[in-house]
């Protein structure tokens, strides 16, 4: 079968089963559409995901991190330590409680935030630490709580990429402080849109609760009052009866991207692409979920671009994505101060990386197809 005659191959693709449809069809004709009784359900599923730990449920996984950080008593006067490799959420939600992001720039084996640079970072005014677990490898969980111990910080993990990854044989969100998971489409674990925080205790989650919703709380058949300032992130139960859905799944659906990286790496690895230099990501198998499998290109030996590149896995029918240009070069933050070359290590991997096709219904041929494709336009290319 020729390249021209092979159906599109999207990076990402959510899989989404016939009895979670009919669910959500039942959901629409029962009435109930917004935050009800799915919502409770969903929420009671991630719970025991996580150990039996409170989990509420929100309509991204940004307000998640919102959230967190103000239940964390983040805000004006505070410093949050996070990554500059990372959606610019992270950050963003830092700025919107009144709070000023520190970043600290990544391990370049990793493309995790380095924690000596996190360590480093530190001033009297840090109050948190926000890790972002990229493409679903999780940090050192023990360096990362030890230097929250010593200097007195709250962690907010950003583990919107991280649901079923572990550390240590324990699930992420199964312990540390507040965890935020994010059900975007693009994720293992979808609810289309939404997310989860993930609390240490009930007064915590009574709190969650009151943000989620305009800082209301209900009593009786008519009590009302309103003793925070909270917003409107509340999950739809449409939206919650799909992750209901997913979450059955979740362990095969991990199993089997945790296959076809395999794949990635056995096609790829003493191929023409990796010979020019192109970068994998650190081969865990472990404690990875394999959010994402992510190459850098060496621009240096390539007569293309990025984007070059991008076009032509596009014109042999493959998708790619990027994921993440560096935070502190976009306009909003070289507004604030920061400035090119301050997180070189970052800045290279935002201006090289390249995301290539990974979800549960590609098949390893489909991955045969990518990786004969990435060799191909670094043959062509490759000075």
């Amino acid at each position: 079968m020729s390249q021209e005659s092979l159906p599109f191959l999207p990076f990402v693709k959510p899989e989404i089963d016939e009895e979670t449809i009919q669910g959500v069809a039942d959901v629409l004709r029962s009435g109930w559409i917004t935050t009800g009784p799915q919502n409770q359900k969903f929420e009671a599923a991630l719970s025991e995901y996580f150990g039996g730990r409170p989990v509420r449920a929100y309509n991204s996984g940004t307000a998640t991190l919102e959230i967190g950080l103000r239940i964390a008593g983040v805000g004006p006067g505070d410093e949050v330590i996070t990554t500059p490799a990372s959606w610019v959420a992270t950050s963003n939600v830092i700025y919107e409680v009144g709070a000023t992001p520190v970043f600290a720039d990544i391990d370049p084996v990793t493309r995790n935030i380095d924690l000596d640079l996190v360590e480093k970072a530190i001033t009297p005014r840090t109050k948190a630490i926000i890790p972002v677990y990229l493409a679903g490898l999780p940090v050192d969980m023990d360096r990362l709580y030890e230097i929250a111990r010593a200097h007195q910080l709250r962690v907010i993990e950003d583990a919107a990429q991280a649901i079923g990854s572990t550390w240590k044989g324990k699930r992420i969100g199964a312990f540390g402080d507040i965890v935020s998971f994010s059900f975007h489409p693009n994720k293992n674990l979808t609810s289309i849109e939404g997310g989860a925080l993930v609390l240490n205790n009930e007064e915590e989650a009574t709190l969650a609760t009151k943000y989620r919703l305009q800082g209301i709380t209900r009593t009786g058949f008519d009590g009302m009052d309103c003793d925070v300032l909270g917003g409107k992130y509340n999950l739809t139960d449409v939206a919650a009866r799909v992750g209901l859905g997913q979450i059955a799944h979740i362990e095969r659906f991990n199993a089997q991207r945790r296959q076809l990286v395999r794949a990635y790496f056995e096609r790829l690895e003493g191929g023409a692409a990796v010979k020019l230099g192109i970068g994998l990501p650190v081969a865990d198998f472990e404690n990875s979920n394999w959010h994402m499998f992510q190459i850098t290109l060496p621009l240096e030996r390539l007569k293309l671009d990025r984007a070059g590149f991008m076009e032509q896995l596009k014109l042999r029918g493959i998708g790619s994505g990027v994921h993440y240009p560096a935070i502190h070069l976009f306009t909003l933050y070289r507004e604030r101060g920061f400035k090119p070359g301050m997180f070189p290590h970052a800045e290279r991997f935002g201006a090289t990386t390249v995301t290539l096709p990974l979800f549960t219904q590609m098949t390893e041929g489909d991955v045969a197809r990518v990786c004969a494709a990435v060799n191909e336009i670094c043959e062509q290319y490759g000075k």
